[in-house]
């Protein structure tokens, strides 16, 4: 889980935008700001990738979620995310194969995998054997630290 400090965690409903992608910056008085990026999380632990998302959101950035690798292909199809932020182990497609499938889709966007496992060595070393390497950050990451990542571009 991300390293926050105590009572920080942020849960709300989610919203749909006006092309269907759950994000919560309509109707709110949060605007994202210009020239933020815009950053798909991808994460099968529902509350990981939820509260992530909102803390995002609440930095500036706007965001789309999904919570498998099929999901975040078809949502990047709508969204097209300037960054993937996605979790390496997921049941249905892992992180590696998602990274994937975005560069191929989107060359421009910046893929970063995060895990707080161990044994993932195997599945970034089978994207390296074709070609592809990725940023890897790791679990728990410190939301203030992430966010100043994202904003480096």
């Amino acid at each position: 889980m991300f390293e926050m400090p105590p009572g920080s965690f942020f849960l709300t409903d989610r919203f749909s935008g006006k092309d269907g992608m759950p994000f919560s910056d309509e109707g709110d008085s949060r605007e994202p700001q210009r020239g933020l990026p815009k950053i798909l999380v991808v994460d099968d632990e529902r509350l990981i990738a939820d509260t992530l998302a909102e803390i995002l959101e609440m930095s500036g950035f706007r965001v789309a979620i999904a919570y498998d690798g099929w999901d975040a292909l078809k949502a990047a199809e709508r969204f097209r995310p300037d960054f993937v932020l996605s979790d390496v182990l997921m049941p249905r497609m892992n992180g590696v194969d998602l990274g994937i499938a975005m560069r191929k889709m989107f060359p421009d966007a910046k893929i970063l995998l995060f895990s707080g496992q161990a044994g993932i060595s195997e599945i970034l070393l089978e994207g390296q054997r074709q070609g592809f390497e990725f940023e890897l950050i790791a679990k728990p990451i410190h939301p203030l630290k992430l966010i100043e990542r994202l904003k480096e571009q």
